[in-house]
């Protein structure tokens, strides 16, 4: 078998089914599957799939006139551990210039075996002597003459008797290279194959035709081609209106059909391909794919929100199912209104849980029981219409856990909705904040991004959730600016929220404004009811997560309900340490991955090792500020003041506020004491009795004019004022807060 020695000039066609398989260095045929930015993609077989890089073409690759379905030939390069195929090209792309073709048959008998060319036929489709029932199929450059026109019916009648003996000549007649030309326009080479295959002239059959038109001059009179055509067009447009409507939810079971759906496009995305229309139903979402020719925009009147009807292929593209779009029909008036009608019950019916199940009794959490409603009604909308969600939660252990906890509900919600496999990433974000005001900056960032996708991707524009953020005054600037183009803005919050923002925003889940005392309620606790309210299969995955979002007095059933999971005392301090000290390092962003390691997936070494890391940090800083602290007594309370600018490491972990908030615990005395972490225009005050901080502000501001203090947290206790009147702030702080004991 000398092809063996030389299979640098041999194609292979790959009857295998795995990616390791494959021969590196072996040329393969292979059919285009589409385009990226970084190469064209090439299936070798039904599910192995391989890349071919831009860096491995001989031109650009804008230049390539492949379309998907073009068979090429490519040489496999490598195949990596994780079945990945670097394809390279092959500058021979058709069967002549290679010196034979043998098949790779990995787990069969025909491995090796010469690939049987398909039998070559002499001339074009042969023409069938009785055309499909609804078309009409005339020889084009038959005859010239009218008689031999008029008599086309009559040939019909002649051949049916040599249909009956002998049933399917065509076929027989038929090369299998031919067989998808069945149904295009017959030519005048047509003709005179099937007269030399029946060893007749084409006198002979006019001959023949003539007398029998003669024979029978009442025949239907002829239709102009007009009149044809309109009849095909009238036949083809009945078929289509009875067509029937498929859901998306029952496709997987139809691979290789073509289908009709209808729904609203989630989205539109151009690749280096086709573009790419996410379809909604009332059951599903799924991919449809339509090609006009490399990267560029198929139906370009088509938007984002649009009511469709699409008719296509079903196919399944590295393991995705997506339609292959024949026809784009955009619907318009009664037609819209019923898919439109038929999706809002449906996503109604889904959208909404039936009811709130807390994972422990806890009074404040009962008596948000219908606006969590809300709130989770809210998110499965936002997924179920196919809009973004952007979480904003503060940068801290608690305000983590309370985006982790929503995260680990919706990401599997988007992942059953969404074919695409990036989905998670597209539709859900969080953004962490450096404080629980949703200010300007914050907002202007979120707008910014949301407009842009809007602009380039045809996104709609997202569900923005704010946990333990955004319910005070200092919101409102950027709550408006949100709303100014329409986003839905949902607050969740332990704290008491202002009424101001309860009139701005479109869902407020707060106990406080049920009337309850929610002291003792972190918003860690609060949002993992929510993420249970919005996917109840997620229960058993956050149950330890409210006990890991208290620093101290976590109330007793939050820590039995982490006990029953597996999280005894030690394994939550642990977890909790491990999220404040990772929540610092790169604040702005998610960490999502290393977030989910350490509080759903990872063993023990990791929370432990980083928790190490947060105990040393912490106690070092500790220990500094201890030595340096300034002790004053003002009025009726004692004050513990450290100069953070002076004895702490400004850039470094810990945090000024996690840092004071250590050390109000480890140096409080007596019900009337606080704590001041004093920077340079800013300082952070705790204390052991509820300060209402905006009336401290009010009082030191009338005390001390001149040092422009303004309240710029209210939640993190954080208050700014002029530099140049630091130590009239001081004072004037402190004063303040001594009246209010």
């Amino acid at each position: 078998m000398d092809w063996i020695t030389h299979e640098e000039d041999v194609w292979f066609e790959f009857r295998g089914n795995s990616p390791h398989q494959l021969v590196p260095g072996r040329f393969y045929k292979g059919t285009v599957d589409g385009y990226a930015d970084f190469g064209v993609f090439v299936d070798l077989a039904s599910n192995v799939t391989g890349l071919l890089h831009r860096s491995e073409l001989d031109r650009r690759l804008e230049s390539l006139e492949w379309e998907p379905g073009d068979e090429v030939f490519v040489q496999v390069k490598n195949v990596r551990d994780n079945g990945n195929i670097d394809l390279g090209w092959s500058i021979r792309q058709s069967d002549s210039e290679f010196r034979g073709a043998r098949i790779h048959d990995p787990d069969g008998d025909a491995d090796g075996q010469p690939v049987e060319k398909e039998a070559e036929s002499s001339g074009p489709a042969t023409v069938k002597t009785r055309p499909k029932t609804g078309k009409t199929t005339k020889p084009v450059g038959a005859s010239t003459s009218s008689e031999t026109t008029e008599s086309e019916p009559e040939q019909e009648a002649e051949s049916e008797p040599e249909q009956e003996a002998e049933p399917e000549p065509e076929q027989d007649a038929a090369s299998e290279s031919d067989a998808g030309d069945e149904d295009r326009a017959p030519t005048a080479g047509d003709v005179v194959d099937d007269i030399a295959a029946n060893g007749e002239s084409e006198q002979d059959v006019e001959a023949e035709a003539e007398p029998e038109s003669e024979a029978e001059p009442e025949s239907e009179p002829e239709q102009d081609d007009t009149d044809a055509e309109q009849d095909v067009e009238t036949e083809a447009d009945a078929e289509d209106d009875e067509a029937e409507r498929v859901t998306l939810a029952s496709i997987d079971d139809r691979v290789g059909d073509v289908i009709r759906v209808e729904g609203e496009i989630a989205s539109v995305r151009q690749t280096g391909g086709p573009t790419v229309f996410e379809l909604r139903d009332e059951t599903a979402i799924a991919d449809c794919a339509a090609f006009v020719e490399a990267g560029v925009r198929a139906y370009p009147e088509v938007e984002v929100g649009d009511y469709v009807r699409i008719d296509g292929e079903v196919e399944r593209r590295r393991g995705e199912l997506q339609i292959e779009t024949e026809e784009l029909t955009i619907l318009d008036g009664d037609e819209a209104d019923t898919v439109a009608q038929r999706l809002a019950d449906a996503l109604s019916d889904e959208a909404r849980p039936d009811a709130v199940a807390p994972l422990a009794a806890h009074e404040p959490v009962a008596a948000v029981g219908k606006s969590l409603l809300d709130a989770a009604e809210a998110i499965r909308r936002a997924v179920l219409e196919s809009r973004p969600i952007v979480v904003r939660h503060t940068a801290t252990a608690d305000g983590y856990v309370a985006g982790a906890a929503v995260e680990r509900a919706v990401l599997p919600l988007i992942r059953a909705e969404h074919p695409r496999d990036d989905a998670e990433y597209h539709y859900f974000t969080r953004r962490p904040l450096e404080e629980a005001v949703y200010g300007m900056d914050a907002a202007t960032n979120d707008v910014t991004r949301m407009l842009e996708d809007r602009d380039r991707h045809d996104e709609k524009l997202p569900l923005v959730l704010l946990l333990g953020a955004g319910s005070t005054a200092e919101s409102l600037d950027g709550l408006g600016l949100l709303g100014v183009y329409g986003s839905e803005r949902v607050v969740v919050d332990a704290a008491p929220a202002d009424d101001e923002v309860a009139e701005e925003v479109d869902v407020l889940v707060n106990p406080a404004r049920e009337g309850a005392d929610a002291r003792d309620l972190s918003v860690g606790a609060l949002a993992s009811t929510l993420s249970v309210a919005v996917n109840e299969d997620i229960r058993d995955d956050v149950s330890h997560l409210p006990a890991v979002s208290y620093w101290e007095n976590c109330p007793q059933q939050y820590l039995d309900l982490a006990e029953s999971h597996g999280f005894d005392a030690d394994r939550v301090r642990e977890l909790r340490e491990a999220v404040a000290l990772e929540a610092y390092y790169q604040s702005y962003q998610d960490k999502r991955e290393l977030i989910a390691d350490l509080l759903f997936d990872a063993d023990e070494g990791l929370a432990g090792h980083v928790s190490e890391q947060f105990r040393i940090k912490l106690e070092d800083e500790i220990e500094t500020a201890q030595a340096n602290l300034e002790r004053r007594d003002v009025g009726a309370i004692s004050a513990a003041v450290l100069d953070s600018d002076a004895y702490s490491h400004r850039f470094d972990f810990p945090p000024t506020g996690l840092l004071v908030d250590e050390l109000h615990r480890r140096t409080r005395e007596g019900d009337a004491f606080v704590t001041v972490a004093l920077g340079m225009d800013e300082l952070y005050l705790r204390s052991t009795g509820d300060l209402d901080l905006r009336a401290v502000v009010e009082s030191a501001a009338e005390k001390a004019p001149a040092a422009g203090l303004a309240a710029a947290g209210i939640r993190e206790g954080r208050i700014e004022f002029l530099t140049g009147a630091r130590d009239e702030a001081l004072e004037a702080v402190l004063d303040a807060a001594a009246e209010q004991f």
